[in-house]
């Protein structure tokens, strides 16, 4: 099958949390890293900071290169490697703008308006009408796709459907214009379900999110987490230490599942049952496990934000070797339209 390519991203909204790490970040790191039997990579990764897609919710830019270098620093101390992936905007690869509208003129919006995500994303960010941009949200995302050739699409499962609608405009694509040479310009990618895509915020009633105030951020040292972990929702029907709990419906224990190891895992899961492990002393433990879990991150951290010249030159070297992939796919879109021909056919 050989090599197959991965195009993942996120919005550049500052620093990153827990949620981005179990939901993202650990599956980016071992996608990235992942060999075969030969030793080749299995997937070459693509990582996109997607500045444009901002723009479908806020139209502040004032910190958006604050936040994306502050996001950056989060991918790298988390193990993405810049010398294996090209770390890139979205803005600074204008073919993505290009892209896009030549995308938008292959699907209907009552195509899109019937994207079931598109009302859940309007609810949750308390929308009052709808910009043209996020209706386009899905074609834009297909143009990010297609764009490096992706094959595989790491997604949550709320995910799924925008994955449908970039299958629908390649094929879309492909039949209205076939290259001369290669037949079909773009693959159909297929989906990849993250295997800890969600991560239930502090607050127990929703995923980590900034905006809600429920998150643990990579960059949080160990009395921040245990300050927070404090706050975390538990089991209701647990209301004194030595009352029987339910781990199943309880926040800490869902972080435990992430960050305890198996054997510690199993005794808290027992003596929380048993009424033997208070909320308090539960919480703390979590707080310790998280915390060691995210120390090399941290260190890591530091050491970029004290070369933050090194930082600004990974991006630029990233964007400058996305742009050459860019370019070339490009290409074949413009051979397959035939836009910008120098001869016609009826005219020779």
């Amino acid at each position: 099958m050989g090599t197959q390519r991965i195009l993942s991203g996120m919005r550049p909204t500052g620093k990153l949390h827990l949620g981005h790490f179990t939901g993202a970040l650990e599956s980016w790191v071992e996608q990235q890293n992942q060999l075969d039997e030969t030793g080749a990579r299995v997937y070459e990764t693509c990582f996109l900071i997607a500045d444009y897609h901002n723009l479908t919710t806020s139209l502040d830019t004032s910190e958006i290169y604050a936040n994306t270098l502050d996001m950056l620093l989060d991918w790298l101390a988390a193990g993405v490697d810049p010398e294996k992936s090209p770390l890139f905007r979205q803005s600074q690869v204008k073919e993505h703008a290009e892209l896009f509208l030549i995308f938008s003129m292959l699907i209907t919006s009552s195509r899109l308006e019937r994207n079931p995500t598109l009302k859940e994303q309007i609810r949750d960010l308390n929308m009052e009408s709808l910009v043209y941009g996020h209706l386009g949200y899905p074609v834009l995302q297909a143009a990010d796709i297609l764009l490096y050739k992706g094959n595989v699409v790491p997604v949550g499962e709320d995910q799924i459907p925008h994955v449908e609608i970039t299958r629908e405009v390649a094929r879309k694509f492909n039949n209205h214009f076939p290259h001369p040479l290669l037949g079909e310009v773009f693959a159909e990618p297929e989906p990849k379900i993250t295997k800890f895509s969600r991560l239930v915020g502090l607050d127990g009633k929703a995923k980590m999110s900034k905006s809600l105030g429920n998150t643990i951020l990579l960059s949080d040292g160990p009395e921040e987490v245990l300050k927070k972990m404090r706050t975390a929702v538990t089991d209701t029907q647990k209301i004194r230490k030595n009352d029987p709990g339910h781990p199943e419906v309880c926040t800490v224990f869902s972080y435990h599942k992430k960050f305890t190891p198996e054997e510690q895992l199993c005794s808290i899961e027992s003596d929380c049952r048993a009424g033997s492990l208070g909320c308090v002393d539960c919480k703390k433990l979590c707080a310790a496990n998280i915390a060691q879990e995210l120390a090399p991150l941290i260190e890591k951290r530091r050491y970029y934000e004290a070369h933050m010249e090194l930082v600004k030159e990974i991006l630029l070297d990233g964007e400058a070797r996305a742009k050459v992939i860019a370019g070339q796919t490009m290409q074949e879109v413009r051979a397959a339209m035939r836009l910008g021909e120098t001869t016609c056919s009826n005219h020779l």
